[in-house]
């Protein structure tokens, strides 16, 4: 009988390098689904900047029952780098747990008792939504290939998301950051199918500095030799340099420079030392949410989503952002994080100003600039809980549920 190798245990032994991230962080079909489930638009989507968009799958996942009337549902939409999976934990099919799991749940300001949340992975992105990684109509990846997406299409998208899953009015909308935009784009676009409105940390339209910042990710994901014009899913290694630095720029962006000073100040890393080719904690930092974000995320997808993030204006078309706020019907509440210098408060000011339904616009206080409406949970809540009102337990037998399909 072959005798098993004993394994070696060495005390000084020193951990290996991480394995190299894949070429893209995308999910693929033959992936875990993990919560996921998909609609699929029955006709090719036109597109606001020309031509249209064959094979629109959107993924997205629900907590809660859908109440016999259907008046409960409540849409939830994500950030740039965020996907359906607002709640829950890690694990087989989702690389990171839900990115506002204190928000959604039993007994939570998004009572799942009683509230029915959808959260779909947006148009463009790399969660199980039709995407640059996606495969096109020939069967090859999009790629390069992928048509320039605006806000708008994005929001016709999940649209049919709420015709396919019976949803004709949605007691609330709620988004932050690019979430928000699309929030604001569906109460304008469709304002008799928005029941509530919050908008937090947003804009009405892209700022001159936004746009900088986010043109300058793009540049740096498309001067990656390893780019290949968008067209490297198949290949063997993907643009991760490119896309590291894009995030290491977003994420500087994200926090506010009082926070960065008080955590990191000028300390080296330890044992590494910056006079001799060491790095200081601050870049040790950025570097690390580089490298999780090449992991989790598709370059394609990046490029994508920002280019729509840079093309919004909610006035485009509509005689101005005055005259399109105008067209809000729904109890809105604006909030903006008092430290945040990506979208600073101001621009949640002119929301609320335009908005005839707005109450006055509100504060988050945080010392992490732009991502504290991710992470001061609590603040969020108190402004949900005050836009929905109180609603009875769903009863336990409600309409089918759509079933999950890769």
């Amino acid at each position: 009988m072959r005798r098993r190798a004993r394994p070696e245990h060495r005390s000084d032994a020193v951990p290996g390098p991480p394995p190299p991230p894949p070429v893209s962080g995308a999910w693929r079909e033959g992936d875990p689904p993990g919560r996921r489930q998909w609609t699929a638009h029955p006709e090719p989507l036109v597109l606001e900047a020309g031509g249209e968009l064959p094979g629109v799958r959107l993924a997205f996942e629900t907590w809660g029952r859908l109440a016999p009337d259907r008046s409960n549902a409540v849409l939830v939409l994500h950030a740039l780098t965020g996907d359906s999976h607002v709640a829950g934990e890690a694990g087989p099919g989702h690389p990171t747990p839900g990115w506002w799991d204190g928000l959604v749940g039993p007994g939570r300001a998004l009572d799942t008792d009683r509230w029915f949340v959808v959260a779909p992975n947006v148009l463009g992105g790399c969660q199980g939504s039709t995407g640059p990684s996606s495969r096109g109509p020939s069967g090859r990846r999009w790629g390069g290939d992928f048509p320039f997406l605006t806000q708008r299409d994005q929001v016709a998208a999940e649209a049919a998301l709420a015709d396919a899953l019976g949803v004709d009015r949605w007691a609330l909308v709620v988004g932050g950051s690019m979430g928000g935009m699309r929030a604001v784009e569906w109460t304008v676009s469709y304002p008799e199918r928005t029941g509530a409105l919050l908008l937090l940390a947003t804009t009405a339209a892209a700022s001159a500095e936004q746009i900088a910042w986010a043109g300058t990710q793009v540049h740096a994901i498309r001067s990656d030799p390893h780019w290949h014009g968008g067209h490297y899913h198949d290949a063997g290694r993907g643009p991760h340099a490119g896309l590291g630095l894009a995030r290491r720029i977003a994420h500087i962006t994200y926090r506010s420079e009082p926070e960065l000073q008080s955590r990191f100040g000028r300390m080296p890393q330890e044992p590494e030392d910056p006079w001799r080719g060491g790095r200081y904690q601050i870049a040790s930092y950025l570097d690390h949410h580089a490298d999780k974000l090449v992991r989790r995320f598709d370059a394609g997808s990046y490029v994508v989503l920002s280019e729509a993030m840079n093309s919004h204006d909610v006035g485009r078309g509509r005689g101005g952002v005055r005259a399109a706020l105008g067209r809000v019907t729904a109890p809105t509440l604006v909030a903006g994080v008092d430290s945040d210098r990506l979208y600073p408060p101001a621009q949640q000011a002119e929301l609320a100003a335009g908005i005839p339904s707005a109450d006055a616009p509100r504060v988050v206080e945080s010392p992490y600039g732009h991502d504290g409406f991710l992470i001061e949970v609590e603040q969020v809540a108190a402004l949900v809980r005050e836009l929905l009102p109180a609603a009875p337990p769903v009863p336990a037998r409600t309409p089918g549920r759509h079933r999950p399909h890769p």
